[in-house]
């Protein structure tokens, strides 16, 4: 999982303190304005603020389900390595995890940064093929893909390394929602939020970053979420900076805001939710932290920024 990135000389306002109130996002006007998803601190209070309305509210038909009722979430399992030719053994376990699911069903779609291109440019206009080649690194390439791919036919996409772990995957195809896993990173404590934590309602939100991680992704074909992630990396990949930051262009933090956004305007209708955040998905799949290649040029933490 990557880290969100958190400028606070960016932010136009300070995490909220904490406190022991079960807030709800707010439906009128405030300070959730039209571009807030592009405010961290904003964001990332809004985030939180879904998270404690689905633990705190029943779940409801959403307006996806009412409107696309015959489009299920596809059984198709989506992965990236970037050479096809030089898989890590230690990735290679990671990746053959994932083959019961064969007798479930799934399709299988593997791709690399060759299959990748001809994908999009045969899927998608000149203008997404020339994003996909400004990702400057296979974090990237492997991101845009994953935004390609889930817009346009739907399914499951996860990292190369993560281990499947149990079948709580059958929870993913219960309906036709997009799912994304909710995180929070602790800034004072310099890691990573547990999983079980989230789910406090009283936990504190000052000094805390929520966001949503890319993967999983798993959602019907055409979700407006992603089309918006898709649309906004796009633009940000052809505008013009020359080395575009990794988490908030293409990685979590373009899949939060596209997130934040259209939940935002669904409140604003009082619309139901097309989406849901998952809290538990460490119980289904793992990622596995001392594998080879995170300690080179391979992990897009490690590369020349």
């Amino acid at each position: 999982m990557r880290l969100p990135r958190h400028d606070q000389a960016n932010s136009q306002a300070e995490p909220a303190a904490a406190n022991n109130s079960h807030r709800l996002p707010p439906s009128a006007a405030d300070a959730y304005l039209p571009g807030f998803e592009e405010n961290d601190s904003l964001r990332s209070d809004f985030i939180r603020q879904l998270t404690l309305r689905q633990l705190l509210g029943s779940r409801t038909t959403s307006i996806w389900d009412e409107a696309h009722p015959t489009e299920p979430i596809p059984r198709t399992l989506v992965q990236f390595w970037h050479d096809p030719h030089d898989v890590p053994p230690d990735v290679r376990s990671c990746l053959d995890s994932w083959g019961s699911l064969r007798t479930e069903g799934f399709a299988f779609r593997m791709f690399d940064d060759e299959s990748a291109g001809a994908y999009i440019a045969e899927r998608y206009s000149s203008r997404h093929l020339s994003a996909f080649g400004r990702c400057r690194h296979p974090a990237m390439r492997s991101d845009y893909l994953r935004l390609c791919f889930v817009h346009a036919e739907g399914g499951l996409y996860v990292d190369a390394d993560d281990v499947l772990m149990s079948d709580g995957w059958k929870y993913i195809f219960r309906d036709h929602t997009l799912k994304v896993q909710a995180l929070a990173y602790d800034i004072s404590a310099g890691g990573m939020v547990p999983p079980s934590e989230l789910r406090r309602t009283e936990l504190p939100i000052r000094d805390r970053i929520f966001y949503v991680n890319n993967n999983p992704i798993a959602a019907p074909a055409g979700h407006p979420v992603l089309r918006r992630a898709l649309a906004r990396a796009t633009d940000r990949l052809l505008g013009g900076e020359p080395a575009p930051d990794i988490q908030s262009t293409t990685g979590p933090g373009n899949l939060t805001a596209a997130l934040a956004g259209h939940a935002r305007e669904l409140q604003m209708e009082d619309a139901h939710s097309d989406f849901e955040l998952l809290l538990d998905w460490e119980r289904t799949a793992e990622p596995q932290w001392d594998l080879g290649y995170r300690n080179d040029a391979r992990n897009w933490r490690n590369m020349d920024l």
